[in-house]
C-alpha cells in the first residue's frame, strides 16, 4: 500500500508489536491521546478518537486504518467503555468514510467471545486434545462491559461495509505477550499470540483483499480453542510461532 495508513492508539502495547516489525514497511500516521514517550519516526498526532476534526486532520489522504485505540482494561467500567471505545470507534469509521479511507483494520478481543469459556467447557478447552474451535461465524458471547464494547465494533464495521463499501477485518485478539508465552497458564497459552504474528496477521490485514471479515489473532499453538484458518485463507496468514515450542 502507497497510500499512508493510520495507526490510533499507536502507543499501546499492540502499537508496538505492529510497528516493531512494519516501521518501514508503511507511510505510517501515528495517533494517540497522549504524547510520545520517545522522538516519534513517523508523523505523529496527540488527538483523542471521539474529536471528529482532529482525527479527520490526521486521516485525509490514508488509504487505511488500523484502529487500536481505546480503553483496554477488561474490568473497563461502562461510561468509558462508551466513551472511548464505542462512540471512538464510531468517529474513526465515519471519518473513514468521509475521507474515503479504503481499509479499517480493527483491534477486537478474545473478550467479544470470553464467555464461551463455560464451566462445563474448561480446562479441556485449554488443551490440545479437546476439538471446540470458535471460528469468527459465532455470535458474539462478551464476557464484560470492554467485550461488549469489542462487539459493538465489530457491527459497528459491518454497518459501515455494508453501507460504505470499507474493507473491514476484526482481529479477534488473543493473549499478546512479548517473548515467552504464560507458563504454567493453559488459558494463555491456548490463546497467545507473539510479537512477530501479530505484526504479520495486520500486515496481511493491509495486504489482502477482502470485503469483511472476523479472524482471529493467535499464534499456531497446539493448544487452541480459536481457530485461525480463515485468517489463513482469505489474508493469508502464517504464523511462525506456537506456545508449545518455548520451554
Amino acid at each position: 500500500m502507497d497510500d499512508p495508513v493510520l495507526l490510533t492508539g499507536s502507543e499501546g502495547r499492540v502499537g508496538s508489536a505492529i510497528l516493531g516489525d512494519l516501521g518501514s514497511k508503511y507511510d505510517w500516521r501515528l495517533l494517540d491521546r497522549e504524547p510520545p514517550t520517545e522522538e516519534p519516526s513517523h508523523e505523529f498526532f496527540v488527538a483523542d478518537i471521539t474529536d471528529y476534526d482532529a482525527v479527520r486532520e490526521a486521516a485525509e489522504g490514508a488509504g487505511a486504518i488500523v484502529h487500536l485505540a481505546g480503553d483496554p482494561r477488561p474490568e473497563a467500567p461502562w461510561n468509558s467503555v462508551l466513551g472511548n471505545n464505542i462512540d471512538g470507534t464510531h468517529t474513526i469509521l465515519q471519518v473513514a468514510a468521509d475521507v474515503g479511507v479504503e481499509r479499517f483494520v480493527f483491534a477486537s478481543s478474545n473478550h467479544a467471545v470470553g464467555a464461551y469459556e463455560t464451566e462445563e467447557r474448561t480446562p479441556d478447552l485449554y488443551r490440545d486434545h479437546d476439538e471446540f474451535r470458535l471460528d469468527g461465524s459465532e455470535l458474539p458471547r462478551p464476557s464484560n462491559l470492554y467485550g461488549v464494547s469489542k462487539a459493538a465494533g465489530e457491527i459497528l464495521g459491518r454497518y459501515y461495509h455494508d453501507e460504505f463499501d470499507i474493507s473491514v477485518a476484526c482481529v479477534r485478539i488473543g493473549n499478546l505477550t512479548e517473548g515467552h508465552p504464560p507458563k504454567d497458564y493453559e488459558r494463555g497459552q491456548a490463546m497467545w499470540l507473539s510479537y512477530r504474528d501479530c505484526a504479520h496477521l495486520f500486515d496481511r490485514c493491509l495486504a489482502a483483499e477482502y470485503g469483511y471479515e472476523i479472524v482471529y489473532g493467535i499464534s499456531d499453538n497446539d493448544r487452541k480453542y480459536y481457530s485461525i484458518e480463515r485468517a489463513r485463507e482469505v489474508l493469508g496468514y502464517d504464523p511462525q510461532d506456537n506456545s508449545a515450542h518455548h520451554d
